[in-house]
């Protein structure tokens, strides 16, 4: 867990010193504002399909090692490439390869994690690595912002520093893995096919789908934080600190899911959600964004190990891979009409619908989760 820890904050440091400025260095290159939202479309529809599928393949051949190697492996080739293309088209071809890395680790990655711990500290592991990754993605465009403060505008080197971090993840990861054991391959002689474990399951992905078409870009948040009238010479800072409190609570907030249980915990942590949307569309001052950013990490720290470990308690320890893939291709794909969505909303209802609108879904989901404790 702690190897695994240290590989998302290396690889996420690596990631975060590069997406930032993809967009102006893609500008550079003459590519226009379509084929940019282009390039995201492509490359996170495609990371959300291939999680479905690594997870069922780490589970059918006993895989979750070397899926896990391979998706860390072929992101971290993608970084130095990326100071080598001279065409809008290349860094296409590279976001794409670096999303399906993304893709093939996920949920054989969260299988390892799970099979490495017990029960009754599953939340406290997720929560920690979950803190760690948060702590890689604060860390990568702070080490950005160095880089270019003492060499304006050289995208370049910030790609080619960034292969660093992302270098010493594989190391990190070459040795962490040799002491952990594979995760129980099943036993079956049926042809290939994929198919959901049992009800319980199924009813914590339709909670999971409601939930997620409220949970739009934070891009939104980011564009009303603006309006409200934080500076934009703020706006890095606050999406900074961010990430700095997900990372701080991530790992109490695992342990809070451990000694109350799952259920509770996720329906806490949406609950947070639905109160800070509603702040969100009545906000009318820069200090109050403030206190809701900080709520916001809150919500993060109380679901994203609780909907982890309840993932891993509600299937069988060899279905594990394939249950990560479900619950991870339903939040990619539930992300992108969620966005689209609250865009509209937003743009012919205004902010505060939008955001109530968000406060609905979630509020709907955690009523949702609660009817089916009989369930799960």
């Amino acid at each position: 867990v702690v190897a695994l820890g240290l590989v998302s904050l290396l690889n996420d440091a690596s990631s975060e010193m590069i997406y930032p400025l993809l967009p102006l260095f893609l500008a550079q290159l003459g590519a226009s504002v379509a084929f940019i939202g282009l390039i995201e479309g492509i490359a996170e529809t495609t990371a959300s399909l291939l999680k479905l599928g690594s997870g069922w393949l780490a589970d059918r051949r006993g895989w979750h090692k070397g899926l896990t190697a391979l998706g860390y492996g072929l992101a971290a080739l993608t970084r130095p490439l990326l100071a080598l293309a001279t065409a809008p088209w290349q860094v296409l071809c590279l976001r794409f390869a670096d999303r399906v890395g993304k893709g093939l680790r996920t949920a054989p990655r969260d299988a390892l994690i799970a099979h490495a711990t017990q029960p009754a500290s599953r939340g406290l592991a997720f929560g920690f690595h979950r803190g760690m990754d948060h702590l890689g993605a604060m860390v990568g465009p702070l080490l950005a912002t160095a880089i270019l403060w003492l060499a304006p505008g050289d995208y370049r080197l910030v790609f080619w520093l960034a292969a660093v971090p992302a270098l010493l993840s594989l190391l990190v990861l070459a040795s962490g893995m040799r002491s952990v054991s594979e995760p129980t391959r099943i036993s079956t002689h049926e042809p290939l096919r994929f198919h959901l474990p049992h009800g319980s399951f199924r009813w914590l992905l339709l909670c999971v789908l409601v939930f997620t078409l409220g949970n739009s870009s934070d891009a939104f948040l980011l564009l009303r934080a603006e309006q409200v009238g934080v500076s934009p010479a703020w706006v890095p800072a606050l999406w900074a600190g961010l990430h700095l409190l997900k990372s701080l609570l991530a790992t109490p907030g695992g342990a809070l899911s451990d000694r109350w249980g799952r259920r509770p915990a996720l329906m806490l942590g949406w609950l947070v959600y639905a109160l800070v949307y509603v702040g969100f569309g009545f906000a009318d001052a820069a200090w109050q964004i403030a206190v809701l950013f900080g709520l916001y990490a809150l919500y993060f720290a109380l679901t994203e190990s609780a909907e982890r470990a309840m993932v891993a308690e509600l299937v069988p320890p060899e279905q594990r891979g394939q249950a990560f893939g479900a619950f991870h291709f339903v939040v990619g794909m539930g992300m992108l009409p969620a966005s689209l969505l609250f865009g509209f909303v937003w743009q012919i209802g205004g902010a505060a619908t939008a955001f109530l609108m968000g406060a609905s879904l979630a509020l709907t989901a955690t009523l949702l989760l609660w009817r089916g404790a009989s369930r799960t």
